[in-house]
């Protein structure tokens, strides 16, 4: 997994590039009509109940776009918020806080969402030994920040990106010419580059998990379409020789049941692409 240092280098990378991308030359439209000597005060409103996320990244965003702003707050990230509540003000220059209004509420609108629907996850599997991981189906450009909501949310990362484990999937597998090929060019790559990553194999039957057992230092066997029958007998003929974890199609009706089949972690896309966001507004008073 990557460094704090690194997450907060891509947070920083995500600011940079969104106020790039929605301020240019200005925000002509407070510009125009409101003096830059002027102003005012602004309150996060919660308009539908959740796990509120992103009031953290929310003040990253007001430092970056100025300094001067202040943030008064009143629900922390992972709360359960209700419609009416206020999660925190900020005042200052009104120019300012126009400024950064939009990407404050389009980064905790989504990563309000994703927050919602990992805690909703998680408690579907409590009382199980199973956790809920995210994936790399995320919004390009923003994965920091809905990675940050899924742990908000009570869930644990998966790899942030190609670069932080190996993750041999079918396509790697055939491409490689079979999965036990696959796994000794991966363990020598991995020596002449002197790189320690953590391996993942994907396995699409029981064969394929007999196959990847006979090969040393994989650290965790994906699950990946199986049915619950077969899930209970890969997580038999894996037992302590590594991790294991559930993909594939796993959704709310059919995630606690795939839980008690005995595996460590289910991942799920879901959290992170399939959400809608959580209504927020700025209102100034």
């Amino acid at each position: 997994m990557i460094s704090d240092t690194q997450f907060n280098n891509e947070l920083q990378l995500i600011i940079k590039n969104a106020i790039r991308e929605d301020v240019g030359d200005g925000d002509h439209s407070s510009l125009a009509c409101i003096p830059a000597s002027a102003t005012g005060k602004a309150k996060l409103l919660v308009k539908e109940d959740g796990i509120i996320a992103g009031v953290a990244f929310a003040k990253m965003i007001f430092e970056y776009v100025d300094s001067n702003l202040k943030v008064e707050t009143f629900i922390t990230d992972g709360t359960p918020v209700k419609y009416g509540d206020v999660v925190f003000n900020v005042s200052g220059s009104s120019q300012s806080i126009l400024k950064a209004e939009r990407f404050v509420l389009n980064s905790m609108q989504r990563m309000s969402a994703i927050a919602t629907k990992t805690k909703s996850y998680v408690d579907l599997l409590q009382g199980t030994n199973t956790q809920i991981l995210d994936t790399r189906k995320t919004t390009p450009g923003f994965r920091a920040c809905e990675k940050w909501a899924v742990k908000i949310g009570g869930g644990e990362n998966h790899r942030f990106a190609l670069y932080d484990m190996v993750m041999l999937k079918d396509n790697h597998l055939d491409f490689a010419g079979g999965i036990t090929l696959a796994i000794a060019k991966t363990r020598a790559y991995l020596q002449e580059k002197n790189l320690d990553l953590k391996i993942i194999v994907e396995a699409r039957n029981l064969n394929e998990i007999m196959e990847i057992l006979k090969n040393d230092g994989i650290y965790r066997i994906l699950i990946d379409n199986f049915n619950y029958e077969d899930t209970r007998k890969a997580v038999a003929l894996i037992g302590n020789k590594c991790q294991t974890e559930s993909s594939g199609n796993i959704n709310e009706e059919t995630i606690r049941a795939y839980a008690e089949c005995g595996v460590n972690y289910i991942s799920s896309g879901a959290l992170t692409h399939s959400v809608y966001n959580m209504d927020l507004s700025l209102k100034a008073f």
